[in-house]
């Protein structure tokens, strides 16, 4: 682990640290969703096994976690917090490689219930951790699979092209998105940096990001409730790309448009893999 890791993984303690004493100094109820969010990565943290010389590894590659939620009110709120842009995923993640763990593929399922069960160690959630079985290798049914080549024609970023086959991309300003205690909440795959004032400063750190549905072999993209909107150039015509929408479809050519940036995508097919490049 190299000195800039070493400083990240302390901030983090830290802030952790402070975090719990800040809510136990004000705690007079249920945990609200923020906090209840951070308790669950510290209960995934807590599962780490030693292998020696500072190293970790973590056993699992399912975490399920169920929160005990009374109402459709308070599981909108808790949704909102922890699945809205995959920030529980994203945070536990985040975390384990804090902590030099990288973890394997992982998933991050999260479910409500009325009560809370007998067996739960806490009445607020409940958190189960499980190996299962890798999946099997790509074959046929990603034959098909789609390249998403994405052009920056207006605007500043770290390299003008990208070509993408992964199911999820994140577009904003900036590489990392961190809150107000230095936490990392989001990385940007297409960042936007600080270097183009004028139009840069229209994307926002968490402004759109792009859905591979494999179903459908298709690419979505969606806004994330930007400040200036996003829309897509299509044959001439604007398209609004409403916030919290399930998105709209891309067409090979099209134009996106983030605040007064620009991108183009290309569309091609190719043998199913992950890569940025």
């Amino acid at each position: 682990m190299d000195i800039l890791s070493k400083a990240r993984k302390v901030e983090s303690k830290l802030a952790r640290t402070l975090d719990r004493a800040l809510q136990q100094w004000t705690k007079s109820g249920p945990l609200e969703p923020l906090e209840t969010l951070h308790a669950v990565v510290d209960a995934v943290e807590a599962r780490l096994e030693p292998v020696g010389r500072g190293r970790y590894v973590f056993p699992f590659n399912k975490v399920k976690v169920s929160i005990a939620a009374g109402s459709r009110d308070i599981r909108a709120r808790f949704a909102a917090v922890l699945e809205g842009d995959g920030q529980l995923q994203e945070r536990i993640i985040n975390r384990l490689r804090d902590a030099g763990c990288e973890p394997t593929p992982l998933q991050v399922g999260v479910s409500y219930a009325a009560r809370p069960g007998s067996d739960w160690p806490r009445p607020e959630f409940h958190v189960e951790f499980e190996r299962v079985a890798a999946a099997e290798p790509p074959s046929a049914q990603h034959a098909s699979a789609l390249d998403l080549r994405i052009t920056i024609t207006h605007g500043s970023t770290e390299k003008p092209t990208y070509t993408f086959s992964i199911p999820r991309i994140n577009i904003g300003r900036c590489a990392e998105v961190r809150d107000s205690r230095h936490r990392l909440i989001r990385t940007n795959h297409v960042a936007f940096t600080d270097a183009d004032r004028t139009t840069n400063d229209t994307v926002s750190r968490r402004h759109a990001h792009i859905d591979y549905t494999d179903g459908s072999a298709d690419y979505r993209i969606s806004d994330d409730r930007s400040a200036h909107g996003t829309s897509i150039l299509r044959n001439g015509r604007m398209i609004e790309v409403p916030s919290g929408s399930r998105g709209i479809r891309l067409q090979s050519g099209d134009e996106i448009v983030l605040g007064e940036a620009r991108v183009r995508v290309k569309i091609s097919k190719a043998p199913y893999r992950t890569e940025l490049g």
